[in-house]
């Protein structure tokens, strides 16, 4: 080697970068090519996005041309591959979630029956409390109501006395009834079910009267008085006087038992007045008056609580 020849190569040869002079350049250097990473080669910076994976990738500039270049900002990059288009990617639209289900509003269809029902069930009490309620009016003056019906069930036993057992009306035989105007005690006639068949006779003529003095009256009000009496296969007729007012309705002795013309022993029954009684003592009177047809046989006297409709 002589001076001014230094073999094969020259420095700007082996300078990477003597493209980059002038003297370089006049001796033919180039741009080295290449991809990053292998001998003589310029990484290349790259916008975001312009790597497409699994796609064909752009030609290079060479070195000191310009680079490809890219959209406009916001335009779509001609090499831009969006995720859902790859295989596997997003799906394309978004997935909207399933309408919640609607909620049922309230029973309303229930509500209505059952205030229906409720209401029909007032208006059904409340007929049959006014269909049930007693609509007589009070008597005034202690009197009797108008003659009831009777029927020929057996009465209460009677006590010998006017007043009652504790929680008991009192009740009456004819052996402890006043009698007046004629009339007394027999026992002839069978079927009188006063104790020892004691009963009132002689009634049949005008002032005979038998009087019950009744003690005890728990508190003033309604009551119905009975009469147990025999007629010999005819009606009769008397007067009831309550604490010395005398009814304007007669006491209707009729032949309830249906008993043959004379047949004492076969007419005994039972009928009822409504009159109203003071608290504790009260006097109730059975009389023969004018214009009353009295013949008639009495045993027994008692009282019922209220105005019955029925034999007590």
């Amino acid at each position: 080697m002589t001076p001014g020849d230094n073999g094969a190569s020259t420095p700007e040869d082996d300078d990477p970068f003597g493209y980059l002079y002038a003297d370089g350049q006049a001796r033919g250097a180039q741009p080295p090519s290449g991809g990053y990473g292998y001998p003589n080669s310029v990484s290349r910076v790259r916008t975001v996005g312009e790597r497409s994976y699994g796609a064909q990738q752009p030609p290079q500039a060479a070195y000191g041309q310009g680079v490809p270049q890219q959209g406009a900002y916001g335009q779509p990059n001609a090499h831009y591959q969006a995720p859902e288009t790859l295989p596997g990617g997003a799906p394309a639209g978004r997935r909207t979630a399933p309408p919640a289900p609607g909620r049922r509003g309230p029973n309303t269809k229930g509500l209505l029956i059952g205030a229906i029902a409720v209401v029909a069930a007032v208006v059904i009490g409340i007929g049959v409390a006014m269909i049930n309620g007693n609509t007589d009016d009070d008597k005034s003056g202690n009197q009797a109501g108008t003659t009831p019906t009777h029927s020929q069930t057996s009465s209460p036993s009677p006590s010998g006395s006017g007043s009652a057992a504790p929680g008991e009306l009192p009740k009456s035989d004819a052996s402890a009834l006043q009698l007046a105007g004629g009339a007394t005690k027999a026992t002839d006639v069978p079927g009188a079910k006063a104790a020892g068949g004691v009963y009132v006779t002689g009634f049949n003529q005008t002032g005979a009267s038998v009087t019950w003095t009744v003690n005890g009256i728990p508190e003033s009000g309604k009551y119905s008085v009975y009469v147990g009496y025999s007629v010999p296969g005819k009606d009769a007729t008397a007067t009831l006087t309550v604490n010395g007012t005398a009814s304007n309705t007669p006491v209707g002795l009729k032949n309830w038992a249906h008993a043959a013309e004379g047949a004492y022993d076969k007419g005994w029954t039972k009928t009822y007045n409504w009159i109203q009684l003071d608290k504790g003592t009260n006097t109730i009177k059975l009389s023969c008056e004018q214009g009353n047809q009295c013949d008639a046989l009495i045993d027994q006297m008692w009282l019922v609580k209220g105005w019955v409709n029925s034999s007590g």
